[in-house]
């Protein structure tokens, strides 16, 4: 990693913007040599100026840094590449400096997603995807870091000659797992997020799993978890609920049954991303339930032929569903008053459960002081159908 003088880049132009960095895109004119090419497009990402853009830049050179020292294949395992740090020079402060990063030609996975979806077949690009993804995130977790905020912007596609590569990016909110330093200021993406964030606890690794839960639903569809209802405390409080995707009728029972167990509500069920990775890499190089995602392709097909699958054909997305990271401590403290007098809430594979009491009773008086608009009636802790789908609310 290494000091490149800002002057060196030239077609400087702004691509992405998202909540703690704008990204832009620029030319090299020596270029970067990295894996026996010459790279001269590239990413140039700059903080957003802010009371943690100083700790966001020092989070990800460091997180680039230890997984590269402890791990030479570090970013050969799907991990953006963070070639070094330029600085604007008509800025004097530690936030003007900006991570020099690989470019993305094919944009992130949602975006992907949404061009090319009827193209993205299940053995051939989905589980590439996902595997390339585990990948990264293993990579991740093996230097003890915890990305906590993963979701499908921030994890970009590479193709060429119809070969795709997914890398995971945005490294600045990651830390090692025992660094609770901020947590009081929480960012991510709603529909991302653990349930157990919620409730006050410290984000894990196992709170990576479920984000990544998240986006194997989102492979399946091409569409964003939740993006048809406002992202709001009535979600949060549905998402802890046991509220999860609708799961769809090409996903083969064996990738189901993973994602699942990635969204469990007790999140020391979820299972570690080595036992993850090692099941997508059965999948994809020695061809474990290859009957299941053939079936499921040939059903992937009829489905989008009768318009009943893909982003085109999704529900409208509500205005107020919101897919870049922002703070979100506000939400915390609101789940926090709604529960503080349920001392007895416990995890359970339905979601938060109470042993002693219904939640009906103290709940109200308390979401009405919030001013949310749920209705109380719908606060019954049910649980969900195996494939994602509410049994029952009263």
């Amino acid at each position: 990693m290494k000091y490149i003088p800002y002057s060196k880049f030239t077609n400087v132009k702004k691509i992405a913007e998202g909540g703690f960095s704008i990204i832009y895109q620029a030319t090299l004119l020596d270029g970067i040599k990295y894996d026996f090419r010459t790279e001269n497009i590239l990413i140039l990402k700059k903080f957003k100026n802010s009371q943690y853009a100083e700790e966001y830049l020092l989070r990800e050179l460091m997180s680039n840094h230890y997984g590269y020292t402890d791990n030479r294949n570090f970013y050969v395992h799907m991990v953006v590449n963070t070639y070094g740090f330029t600085k604007d020079p008509r800025v004097d402060r530690l936030d003007s400096y900006i991570l020099v990063m690989e470019y993305a030609p094919s944009g992130d996975l949602h975006k992907y997603l949404q061009k090319n979806f009827t193209e993205i077949d299940w053995r051939k690009k989905k589980l590439v995807i996902l595997f390339n993804i585990t990948n990264g995130l293993q990579s991740i977790h093996n230097i003890n870091f915890v990305h906590r905020d993963l979701h499908t912007g921030n994890t970009l596609i590479r193709e060429s000659d119809g070969f795709c590569k997914c890398k995971i990016g945005d490294l600045g909110l990651s830390r090692p797992e025992n660094d609770t330093s901020l947590d009081d200021e929480i960012y991510g993406v709603i529909p991302y997020i653990a349930p157990e964030i919620f409730m006050g606890s410290a984000f894990s690794k196992k709170s990576d799993i479920y984000s990544l839960g998240m986006i194997m639903w989102e492979l399946t569809t091409g569409c964003k978890p939740f993006a048809n209802v406002e992202h709001d405390i009535d979600l949060i409080i549905k998402i802890i609920d046991g509220l999860r995707p609708e799961i769809t009728e090409d996903t083969p029972e064996c990738y189901a049954n993973l994602m699942r167990s990635c969204w469990n509500p007790d999140p020391t069920k979820r299972p570690s991303i080595s036992v993850i990775e090692s099941i997508c890499r059965e999948w994809y190089y020695q061809f474990n339930d290859v009957d299941q995602f053939d079936q499921a392709e040939l059903k992937r097909k009829k489905l989008i032929d009768s318009k009943k699958l893909g982003p085109k054909f999704s529900e409208k997305s509500h205005p107020k569903a919101i897919y870049t990271s922002r703070l979100l401590s506000s939400y915390i403290s609101k789940c926090s008053s709604i529960f503080s007098n349920c001392s007895s809430i416990n995890f359970s594979s339905n979601g938060y459960i109470s042993n002693e009491l219904e939640f009906d009773i103290d709940i109200k008086s308390k979401l009405d002081s919030l001013g949310t608009k749920r209705n109380i009636e719908e606060l019954n802790i049910n649980s969900f159908e195996n494939n994602g789908k509410r049994l029952k609310e009263k």
